[in-house]
């Protein structure tokens, strides 16, 4: 049986704890694509439908001298960090802008810490996808834009961490799957003392932080 240590090697830290997340270490991430094939397998997903997404920023740049491939010290550095790979997914935030806005409370923050969809309550309104800075609410059968007039943006899917999974003890498949354990998942100290111990960043700003973790758990970073 795997230790914690050996565990937290793999990028899954913890799974199904309360305050769990999900969250990148871009560092890591070499635009594989594996995690998106791990998704997909997993859910059986239709061709067009994809929960989890790589996003290359400032392609074919390379960052400042000696910090090619510490994109997030660059950019603490005021400095550029170059080809940047960022698995973008619902990260289960704390302060989560979609549950927010939603109208008909479709969206809920569970005791858990999953952001959920109750399917039946979606009206497809797309609030959230313009609330989430992540990119993570999906409309597979949106009517090219007609839910701007109608609400017949069809219903949002998304990201859902694996919930069932974890229930029993294993991974979200993107993360356990990911060849370079660029995906990791835990609470914000199990993640924040990972990252440290890579020599990694977040990449991320604050206010990004504060929304992913919360105020108190984006101080741990």
């Amino acid at each position: 049986m795997s230790s914690n240590k050996e565990i937290m090697r793999q990028g899954v830290i913890s799974t199904g704890g309360e305050d769990t997340r999900i969250f990148p270490d871009v560092e890591a991430c070499i635009d594989c694509g594996g995690c998106v094939v791990a998704c997909k397998r997993t859910w059986d997903s239709a061709p067009d439908e994809q929960r989890i997404s790589i996003s290359t920023m400032m392609e074919g740049q390379e960052g400042a001298q000696g910090l090619n491939a510490h994109s997030a010290r660059a950019l603490g550095q005021g400095e550029s960090p170059g080809e940047t790979a960022v698995p973008m997914q619902c990260y289960h935030c704390e302060n989560a802008p979609c549950v927010s806005v939603c109208p008909t409370d479709s969206l809920m923050k569970q005791e858990d810490g999953f952001v959920q969809v109750r399917d039946d309550l979606c009206v497809g309104c797309q609030y959230c996808l313009s609330a989430c800075p992540f990119g993570a609410p999906q409309f597979p059968e949106s009517d090219e834009g007609a839910a701007q007039l109608f609400g017949t943006g069809g219903t949002m899917d998304k990201c859902t961490m694996c919930e069932e999974r974890q229930d029993v003890g294993k991974g979200p498949a993107c993360a356990e799957e990911c060849s370079t354990d660029a995906i990791l998942v835990g609470n914000a100290e199990e993640i924040s003392a990972e990252l440290e111990r890579r020599d990694s960043g977040t990449f991320f700003n604050d206010v990004a932080m504060e929304i992913v973790f919360g105020e108190e758990g984006a101080q741990v970073f």
